[in-house]
């Protein structure tokens, strides 16, 4: 049971929260994580919220980066070999969670207990019991009581097994866990291109870290992010798959496929008037994907990674 892997990694962190720059809190008898909100977070607190937004199921790393490529001198490197539960299952951002006086975005294997996602449906991937339950909320805010009880109710729990982390984008620990996500983005477009996910064996990917927005900038947080991942994410996976099937999607999947892309994502954020759903859907994705065929030993990568537009986004004077 991924919940039952991710409480064991969120109590034995509790432990060293203050070490990690975080801060332990209790709402509505829920335990939250408090990774950036009112404190400062840290590298560690981010690596902790990816490993714990992937229900424990991934390998996650921070390493140098070329900086003359990606703008930054580190990258994060995600490893799964059990990518559709990692990433669709659990890591997908895929519930807004949203009451009167709060909103943020949920994701972890809380998910699947709730288990209302066309994704989670569609891949037949849910848990069940009465908890503990582990979920990410990205917001600038802890969340209300309200939002416990609505987050308990939707899971089928007491609030008492709730065990929530909670980072704004804009902070160390937040955007660590966004760019951790470069795998996530490959999948859940394979998934929209039909493409049947549970033919990939192992996956890695890479993204560099971007610098920081200022606090209480989350459109520029949200930006440099998502320009992580659009315009320097790296994706490679193992599918037990035809050629056939591989060539059909192959080309579809890295960003450049969507009509969106080659201007940086605050930009195209503001003229979509700051509404995600008017943002083409193809255009969350890795810049570059690599595909290895485990039946036929060929191999497909296609996209690349655009410099100037991350220089754009994460470089200000």
């Amino acid at each position: 049971m991924v919940n039952e892997l991710a409480t064991e990694l969120f109590l034995k962190s509790t432990a060293r929260a203050k070490q990690f720059g975080c801060r332990i809190e209790t709402v509505a008898g829920a335990q939250i994580l408090d990774a950036g909100v009112n404190t400062r977070g840290s590298l560690r607190a981010g690596r902790l919220l990816a490993q714990l937004c992937m229900g424990s199921l991934a390998e996650i790393t921070l390493l140098p980066a070329d900086s003359s490529l990606l703008v930054s001198n580190n990258l994060v490197q995600v490893q799964t070999d059990d990518a559709v539960m990692a990433c669709l299952g659990s890591q997908y951002a895929g519930w807004p969670v949203s009451v009167d006086d709060y909103f943020a975005m949920g994701s972890g294997p809380m998910r699947l207990y709730r288990g209302r996602e066309e994704t989670l449906l569609d891949l037949n991937l849910a848990e069940s019991g009465q908890g503990p339950v582990v979920g990410i909320l990205e917001s600038e805010s802890l969340p209300t009581e309200a939002a416990i009880e609505l987050i308990a109710k939707d899971c089928g729990v007491s609030p008492t097994e709730l065990h929530l982390a909670v980072a704004p984008s804009t902070c160390i620990a937040g955007s660590y866990q966004v760019v951790a996500r470069s795998i996530e983005t490959a999948m859940h477009k394979l998934h929209a291109l039909k493409f049947d996910v549970h033919k990939i064996t192992s996956a890695t990917g890479t993204a560099p870290l971007p610098p920081p927005a200022r606090i209480g900038d989350t459109v520029g947080g949200i930006g440099r992010t998502n320009d992580a991942m659009l315009y320097g994410a790296t994706v490679t996976f193992w599918i037990d798959a035809s050629d056939e099937e591989i060539e059909a999607v192959a080309s579809d999947v890295p960003s450049c496929s969507s009509r969106d892309y080659g201007r940086p994502f605050a930009t195209i954020f503001k003229d979509y008037e700051y509404d995600f759903y008017k943002v083409d859907p193809l255009l969350f994705s890795p810049a570059s994907v690599t595909i290895h065929s485990l039946q036929s030993g060929n191999t497909w990568t296609h996209g690349r990674i655009e410099t100037d537009i991350l220089r754009q986004s994460f470089i200000t004077k």
